[in-house]
């Protein structure tokens, strides 16, 4: 079958694959929108990213060797906890899954990934998953000499998954320091459940929850309810839950339910993981977005952050909760400290729309402009992007391209009204005011 030119998506061709109850392979692509694409080079190298004081580190995805496409979930999720589990280490720097992963399935030079990501060193490895054993192969290289550091096999039984990844973890870490006591390596634990399946429904959920839309929120909530029920205590899942749950609430339709669901897993999240900065981060969004708790956010947030003060999450999340809250100078560090953390994650529109709220409180209107214009780079589909670019043309004079941007805002979201939104966010009105007058201006819906 031929599909090049014919449709409007970019793709990756996976060539032949084999199918269940399928006799001949069929021929698999993977369709690529823009939040999977890298920064090119140069945009990477414009930024010029200087390396960190303290050790920094970048976990790329590790290669499936197992033969089959649908175990790539399980080599995710072994990564992303490797990520984890180093983000909680106090002293280490760590980039952000998000950005990690925009180099799945390419070829890749790690003198190039550390340069465009200002760390020191990248590991790299592979998994191959047959049965019930797993072999993981793993290596830190120094990304400007391309010096091994460190390099291991493991051969384990599925088991034993989760006292591998810690043994892979504090291996990583102690090549990166060798001349630390081992008294100072912390050991770097994610709290796991105890049934192996609860943790398979989380990674299988987890592709569905990233992009933030309520269609996929849809899909992931099942399989995360499912995680709960074998195991009641899993804070990630809980935490998982309630993203989902504000998803729906805030995007599609602000239904009761989803705000009761939002804040019942978000409270499960906290309790349940009080060693789990993801848990914590996203507990504590939900908590201050859906139920306007900011308190009980804040202090969500500051307990990630203790647990693991490298998690871009955390950082990203707070940002846009801050500034609803009317703290713009909070809002402002914490945005800046996750696109540090995390240069290249597809989630930035978030944190560009704290950023310009931040500005926009501040009446900086042109920085602010700025901002909500890399907010809707970000994310040219995202309805409150053109909602920044019709309060920040408002305020610079700049009438019809503010209309224009409201105009397509209503395409994008035809019930949108300014109160609406800001009952949604729960705005203070030290944002809430100054941002309402501009988008009546602008032409859109009190």
């Amino acid at each position: 079958m031929e599909i090049h030119g014919k449709l409007k998506f970019d793709y990756d061709d996976l060539g032949d694959q084999q199918l269940k109850n399928i006799a001949q392979p069929v021929r698999a692509y993977r369709l690529v929108f823009e939040v999977d694409r890298p920064l090119s080079s140069a945009m990477a190298a414009a930024m010029g990213l200087a390396l960190p004081d303290k050790p920094s580190i970048a976990v790329l995805p590790f290669t499936n060797l197992s033969g089959d496409p649908e175990q790539d979930y399980f080599a995710d999720g072994i990564v992303e906890d490797i990520i984890t589990g180093l983000s909680r280490i106090k002293w280490l720097f760590v980039i952000a899954r998000n950005s990690s992963f925009t180099y799945k399935g390419k070829a890749v030079n790690v003198k190039q990934v550390g340069r465009e990501l200002g760390v020191r060193y990248i590991l790299e490895g592979s998994i191959r998953k047959a049965s019930n054993r797993v072999r993981v192969t793993g290596q830190v290289v120094e990304a400007e000499t391309g010096r091994h550091v460190w390099a291991e096999r493991y051969d384990r039984i599925l088991e034993d998954i989760f006292a591998l990844q810690d043994e892979l973890t504090t291996s990583v870490v102690a090549a990166i320091e060798p001349g630390l006591r081992q008294a100072e390596i912390e050991r770097v634990k994610r709290k796991r459940p105890d049934n192996l399946d609860a943790y398979d429904l989380l990674l299988r959920a987890l592709p569905d929850v990233y992009p933030a839309m309520p269609e996929r929120a849809r899909k992931a909530l099942p399989l995360l309810e499912a995680a709960i029920t074998a195991e009641p205590e899993y804070a990630a899942a809980h935490g998982f839950a309630a993203w989902c749950h504000e998803i729906l609430f805030v995007r599609g339709g602000a239904r009761e339910e989803d705000r009761l669901g939002a804040a019942r897993h978000a409270h499960a999240a906290i309790a349940y993981g009080r060693d789990d900065a993801i848990a914590l981060s996203l507990g504590g969004f939900a908590l201050g977005l859906v139920a306007h708790d900011r308190e009980a956010a804040r202090q969500a947030f500051d307990a990630a952050l203790t647990v693991s003060p490298s998690c871009a999450l955390a950082h990203l999340l707070g940002s846009i909760v801050t500034a609803a809250a009317g703290d713009a100078s909070r809002a402002i560090d914490w945005g800046e400290r996750a696109l540090r953390l995390s240069p290249f994650d597809p989630m930035h529109y978030g944190t560009w729309l704290a950023i310009t709220f931040g500005r926009f409180q501040r009446g900086d209107y042109e920085a602010a402009a700025e901002a909500a214009q890399k907010c809707f780079q970000a994310n040219p589909n995202w309805s409150y992007g053109h909602m920044l670019l019709a309060a920040t043309h408002v305020q610079l004079g700049r009438i019809d391209a503010a209309r224009q941007a409201a105009k397509r805002l209503l395409e994008l979201e035809p019930g949108y009204t300014i109160s609406g939104m800001c009952a949604a966010l729960g705005l203070h009105a030290l944002i809430a005011t100054p941002l309402s007058e501009a988008l009546r201006n602008a032409g859109l819906p009190a």
